[in-house]
């Protein structure tokens, strides 16, 4: 049986698996062209037969290190000592990552390269972790530490590049997000009720060699009672998991509390810990409920905009909605769990019996961002959409709609500029010349596709930086001959769409 470890990040050890790592090239790109392509795509699915295959007989520090810690095989103790000259059998021991057994080095953690894109530049990690199902052979333990999943990276995407003076990082898990905002703050806190996960975040922290990020052992805002930030982040554990004896629940994913509660707990209890001009951002799923007198129900975004105090900025995204039975089939699966096993179905009607118990008729999933304004006098955003087109570089344009926002509450200011990511679309009827339907789309943000008039789509198309707004719109109303009272009643408000949305941005003369 495998040795659970505990991690435990010892400084001049990390340092010297840092060395190793390094003089090994233990990167993606190296690791990718070592086994193939289509040996690693393959790898992603869960399959690596394809990728030993492809490295069959090499026993070179880098297939040596990929065995070991990216597939989690046991590799032989003379080719683990030779990749890791300095760190040496007993020091990985020591750190928590392996063990030496029948002349054997057993790994205890999965160690894997993650690359990451920020306004800084591009860069690489290597993120440990515990042993996945395919290394493990089975379903997870309970107490189990997630690497960088596809949570892990859409929180990444969305959360907004800005500087801050303090951050933190709540429920850090493996400790990416908390590398990640260390990049833009100057201190950052990291917390998790997992004392196992705070083990492989400072580990992880310490292979970076990030000195800026603080770690403390705690539930929600606990370890940080009485203090502000300029950014909260978290990927919280917000799956909604029946309570019972006989459903596991994974520490990395299962919050512990009744339906969404923990999800509307962080929602209410962030602001009081943001700075001025500070904001929280999260991941979370939300219910949709019936209520008194209504049979349609009350649908989770606006449930969601009630546990909120009006008074904040607030922006919310819903990406997409399941079903009980989808959602339920879905984390049951998270956890290793298949129609194939005898434990299924009954997992399977207690989540959905979980669900009938509050009457919930969907889950929603998506991103939400809750902003405290730096002064009052102005109205706060308020935005609680679905949105299910792609989405890319999320965090600039949540960056860029706030700063949108705040500019428009003087009006409209003179100069406005088209985005460079906006792009226009004419379709034409059949022997028609003009346009029946004119289109701006957006090649990047949330994606956008605003269908516009040939009044505003002049307008857009002479923000250029030479013309002040108002300079546009008179021209407008001598070409197409109406009043410019009225033609600025119709263009303004749909221009301060454009300028949230990020179609046009606020420049200055």
């Amino acid at each position: 049986m495998l040795r659970h470890l505990v991690p435990r990040p010892d400084a001049l050890l990390c340092a010297a698996l840092a060395a190793d790592l390094d003089a090994a090239d233990f990167r993606s790109e190296p690791l990718r062209a070592a086994w193939g392509e289509e040996a690693d795509d393959a790898l992603a699915r869960g399959i690596r037969s394809p990728l030993l295959r492809a490295v069959e007989g090499r026993t070179d520090p880098l297939v040596t290190l990929g065995r070991l810690f990216v597939l989690g095989m046991a590799q032989p103790e003379a080719d683990v000592a030779a990749a890791l000259a300095r760190t040496g059998i007993d020091g990985l021991e020591a750190l928590g990552l392996g063990y030496a057994e029948n002349g054997q080095v057993v790994p205890a953690a999965l160690i894997r390269p993650q690359s990451f894109v920020d306004a800084d530049g591009v860069g690489e990690w290597w993120i440990a972790s515990d042993l996945d199902e395919l290394a493990l052979g089975g379903a997870l333990p309970a107490d189990h530490v997630l690497g960088v999943g596809g949570a892990s990276r859409t929180l990444a995407s969305l959360v907004m590049p800005i500087e801050v003076e303090r951050a933190l990082d709540l429920g850090t898990g493996c400790g990416i997000q908390a590398l990640l905002v260390a990049r833009h703050a100057g201190s950052v806190v990291a917390t998790d009720i997992s004392e196992r996960a705070l083990a492989y975040a400072e580990l992880n922290a310490r292979l970076a060699g990030a000195g800026n990020i603080e770690f403390r052992h705690g539930s929600m805002f606990e370890p940080v009672a009485g203090e502000s930030f300029g950014l909260i982040v978290s990927n919280p554990p917000f799956v909604i998991t029946p309570r019972g004896a006989d459903v596991p629940e994974y520490e990395y994913r299962d919050g512990g509390l009744v339906g969404d509660a923990l999800v509307e707990a962080f929602v209410r209890e962030a602001p009081a810990h943001l700075a001025p001009g500070g904001s929280a951002q999260l991941l979370g799923n939300w219910e949709s409920r019936p209520t008194a007198g209504s049979r349609t129900g009350a649908r989770g975004l606006r449930r969601l905009e009630s546990w909120i105090d009006p008074e904040l900025d607030a922006w919310v995204v819903q990406r997409e909605t399941l079903s009980p039975l989808g959602y339920a089939e879905l984390w049951i699966r998270d956890g290793g769990t298949t129609p194939r096993d005898a434990v299924f179905e009954p997992l399977l009607n207690a989540w959905l019996d979980d669900f009938a118990a509050r009457d919930v008729t969907e889950i929603g999933f998506g991103y939400v961002l809750i902003r405290r304004p730096a002064s009052g006098g102005s109205s706060p955003l308020r935005r609680f959409e679905t949105l299910a087109q792609p989405v890319t570089s999320a965090g600039r344009a949540f960056r860029d709609g706030l700063a949108g926002h705040d500019a428009l509450t003087e009006g409209i200011p003179d100069v406005l500029l088209v985005a460079p990511d906006v792009t226009e679309a004419r379709h034409h009827l059949p022997g028609q010349d003009a346009p029946s339907v004119i289109e701006l789309r957006q090649g990047g943000g949330f994606g956008r596709t605003m269908s516009v008039d040939p009044a505003l789509a002049g307008f857009v198309g002479a923000c250029d930086g030479d013309l002040t707004v108002m300079q546009i719109a008179a021209a407008l109303a001598d070409l197409f001959q109406v009043p410019l009272v009225e033609l600025w009643a119709d263009l303004e408000p749909r221009i301060r769409t454009l300028v949230t949305d990020g179609f046009l941005i606020p420049a200055s003369r």
